[in-house]
């Protein structure tokens, strides 16, 4: 692949670079954004306070730029726009600020003014890659080096030129396909690989086979993580999230199930520790999503925590949240890294935000949870051929209750209540569906425990509780702020196409659409969440939004913000929390269900909004902050249905 340098902005933007790097090395590493989440820890945190509660009300649109700027756009073989969602969140470093464009190669571009330094040619043969989250910088002894996940390949970029890293893998690049375990029908990965110990470590994607209509089948690629050697591109590790015979775990796949099954993947971004050298992996649920009668036992590690010896990639301990996966309850995001202090004493944490809107907290150096989860019973399901566990577990909080940030399971209480009306009709809806706690059982509709029912209705759904963009941490408080996007959903188990093997799929994608299109639950939809992980309990909870308040049946209600329930992610920074309303395609972009435009600042001590403006396009990617030049910029990804992707970057007047 080519590269190319635009001389005239580049080279005045490197003199600046290099003077930059000469004189004060130590500010400009402090106002910088090294990694997806700000640092390895995944905090999504800086200390910089220029902008702050004073001046928060003067910020305004520095400079916009393109998912698919204009540069690149006259390299392709013909126009294309950029993606709508596009979930990109750039990284800053050594003067410059590299994106994934929305052909997923890499652009930089000149802080101060968005304009591109230099960019990746497009690639001759082949379709274009799809657009990465995140991508990694790494800095050893010599220049720096951009390293990213385009398409099935892992590339080394020099960060100065663009230019590939030859003696990295053939030519700059590794072809990711090779020395998996099991031949992948496709491999992609989105997400911004980990760099630990000059470990690159990443993950895959592997397809869901819960659609009905296509033949599905039991047999899918696993979820191979790997670790590859920064300087040379060389693998060093492999570790198999599903284990093969005769490994830990293996005998949590009963029937041999593991030498077919698939999934169980990291499509999420990770997070290490470089002290301890480990890397911490969230791990996804096996396939299929919503039946596993082929796949009987608990399947280690799937829907797991597993920390691994970066330089080894060995297991050094794991934690399983959900047992023989049945809801799709990915670990999807990645662990936050604090060192908290408990009742006097200092632990070096590990917490990890859900799908199913629970906080779990770990002394990462051996796994150990920092309050109690228990082992509950679970009520059994009746689907034929289905394997279930006895027990789930629950992590409790300090006070001993579920360590929940939003409704978990569904039942009357939980029903919308604006009028005597809505309610009365929302029950109504609700009866014609079997539901239950938090792991209630997937149904087959309208036969035995779904007898006269539709399906069943469960909360959180697909999407969370907490989804990729994560959560974000104060190191000065240790309070966590964690979004939550409320999404019941309706599964209904039916028969597969003709030549499948599995005995169920689950039926689409079905939300839950309750009296007079309103929710069928109670506010708020979207929300930010503080928890204090030093204490282990909730500080406070506020909607983010007003939410579908202009629907006709409540519009001449008073009633409070009730959320909109976007997937976004919080940035911290040591004066205000950060976070925009969200661009939502599971619920059709835009409100009442779906986000909006709006971004805010939040007071953290209260949840207090304390400013807020209107973006061009909504939030689609957790938000990054710096310092260039004296200034500080917020930037970040936006899109909607009718906006074609862009960065956006807001500064003080």
């Amino acid at each position: 692949m080519k590269w190319k340098l635009l001389q005239t902005v580049g080279m005045a933007v490197l003199t600046g670079v290099l003077g930059a790097c000469q004189t004060a090395p130590s500010r400009v590493v402090d106002g910088e954004w090294r990694s997806w989440a700000g640092d390895k820890a995944s905090t999504r945190y800086s200390p910089l306070d220029q902008i702050n509660r004073q001046t928060v009300k003067n910020l305004k649109v520095a400079w916009r730029q393109s998912a698919i700027p204009d540069a690149l756009t006259k390299a392709l073989p013909a126009p294309r726009p950029g993606p709508n969602n596009y979930q990109n969140t750039p990284l800053m470093a050594d003067g410059l600020l590299y994106m994934s464009s929305g052909i997923g190669t890499v652009v930089a571009l000149d802080p101060g003014t968005g304009k591109v330094v230099w960019f990746e040619q497009p690639p001759v043969d082949g379709p274009p890659a799809p657009t990465s989250r995140g991508v990694a910088y790494w800095k050893g002894e010599g220049e720096g080096r951009i390293i990213a996940v385009e398409g099935t390949q892992l590339v080394a970029l020099n960060a100065r030129t663009g230019q590939r890293v030859r003696d990295f893998g053939t030519d700059g690049a590794v072809d990711l396909r090779l020395g998996l375990s099991r031949p992948f029908e496709a491999y992609g990965w989105r997400s911004a690989p980990l760099i630990v110990r000059n470990v690159i470590v990443v993950g895959s994607v592997v397809t869901d086979i819960n659609s009905s209509a296509r033949v599905v089948r039991k047999e899918a690629s696993p979820g191979d993580v790997r670790g590859y050697d920064v300087r040379s591109g060389k693998l060093l590790w492999t570790f198999r999230t599903i284990p093969p015979k005769g490994e830990f775990g293996s005998e949590t796949w009963e029937k041999d199930s593991n030498e077919y099954s698939g999934a169980a993947n990291v499509w999420a971004t990770m997070s290490g520790d470089e002290e301890l050298g480990q890397v911490y992996l969230p791990v996804t649920t096996p396939t299929d999503d919503w039946y596993g009668g082929h796949r009987p036992g608990a399947n280690l590690f799937a829907e797991s925590i597993v920390a691994l010896d970066v330089t080894t990639g060995k297991r050094v301990w794991h934690f399983q949240s959900v047992h023989h996966g049945l809801w799709d309850y990915d670990f999807p995001c990645p662990p936050i890294l604090a060192d908290i202090t408990v009742n006097g004493r200092k632990i070096k944490a590990l917490a990890q935000p859900s799908k199913q809107a629970l906080l779990y907290v770990f002394d990462r150096t051996n796994g150990k949870p920092v309050w109690p989860i228990e082992e509950r019973p679970v009520q059994k399901g009746d689907v034929p051929g289905e394997w279930y566990s006895p027990t789930q577990p629950m992590p409790l909080d300090s006070h001993g209750k579920p360590f929940a940030y939003d409704q978990i399971g569904v039942t009357v209480d939980d029903l919308v209540d604006f009028t005597p009306a809505l309610r009365k009709e929302a029950i109504r809806i609700m009866n014609d569906y079997a539901f239950g706690p938090l792991f209630f059982p997937p149904v087959v509709a309208g036969q035995g425990m779904a007898a006269g029912k539709k399906g069943s209705i469960h909360v959180p759904g697909t999407y969370g509780g907490t989804n990729w963009p994560g959560a974000s941490l104060d190191p000065e408080t240790n309070i966590l702020y964690v979004p939550s996007h409320h999404s019941p959903i309706i599964v209904q188990l039916v028969p597969p196409p003709e030549g499948s093997n599995l005995n169920f799929v689950r039926r689409g994608w079905e939300p839950v659409v309750g009296p007079q299109q309103l929710p069928m639950f109670k506010p708020p939809y979207g929300r930010l969440v503080a928890i204090d992980l030093n204490k282990g309990e909730i500080k406070w909870t506020v909607a983010n939004g007003d939410g579908p308040r202009d629907l006709a049946a409540i519009k001449d209600l008073k009633l409070p913000p009730l959320g909109n329930p976007g997937r976004v992610g919080p940035t911290v920074t040591k004066s205000l929390v950060f976070m925009g309303e969200g661009f939502n395609t599971a619920r059709g972009g835009g409100p009442p269900y779906g986000g909006g435009k709006k971004f805010r600042a939040f007071d953290k001590k209260t949840g207090e909004v304390v400013w807020e403006m209107e973006l061009p396009a909504a939030q689609t990617a957790p938000a990054m902050t710096y310092s260039w030049q004296g200034k500080q910029y917020i930037v970040m990804a936006t899109g909607w249905t009718d906006s074609p992707g862009e960065l956006v970057a807001l500064a003080l007047e």
